[in-house]
């Protein structure tokens, strides 16, 4: 796929995670297209940085906790999309709360690589102060690796 083919899916999947309706968002785009075999890199010094490897890693472990940590009308929205070859860069602003009503606003950058129309890493930069504050450590658990 070529870098503006890459560049609309990740716009595609950004409009349909903003949705309102949650069955839309249960239609995840970003899910359909997260390689089985993808590493999601949280950067970083803190208890959340880590690599997350394989699907179920990354949608159990990291995806999982965050969820069960906010309410259900949060939402991230893309305020920038760049792509270069097989590599897009997303900037994006978190607009969540938490279930102890704590703001969680978070401000990302994204970088994913894609190969073959599907997304095969994940490199997350945030304000780490913030999601300490806001989601709390990350728990210690065993990462499952890919198999």
């Amino acid at each position: 796929m070529s870098a503006a083919d890459n560049k609309k899916l990740v716009q595609q999947m950004f409009t349909v995670a903003g949705d309102p309706d949650p069955a839309v968002r249960e239609k995840s785009l970003f899910i359909a297209t997260l390689a089985d075999d993808a590493i999601w890199t949280v950067t970083g010094q803190y208890s959340w940085s880590r690599t997350f490897t394989g699907k179920p890693s990354i949608l159990k472990d990291l995806l999982g906790h965050v969820r069960s940590r906010l309410t259900e009308r949060g939402r991230t929205v893309a305020n920038r999309i760049v792509a270069d070859g097989d590599i897009v860069v997303v900037e994006a602003k978190g607009n969540s709360l938490t279930k102890e009503g704590r703001r969680y606003d978070n401000d990302y950058c994204l970088v994913l690589r894609f190969d073959g129309g599907r997304i095969k890493e994940v490199r997350e930069y945030c304000d780490s102060v913030l999601t300490e504050r806001a989601l709390g450590p990350f728990p210690s658990i065993e990462v499952r690796a890919a198999g």
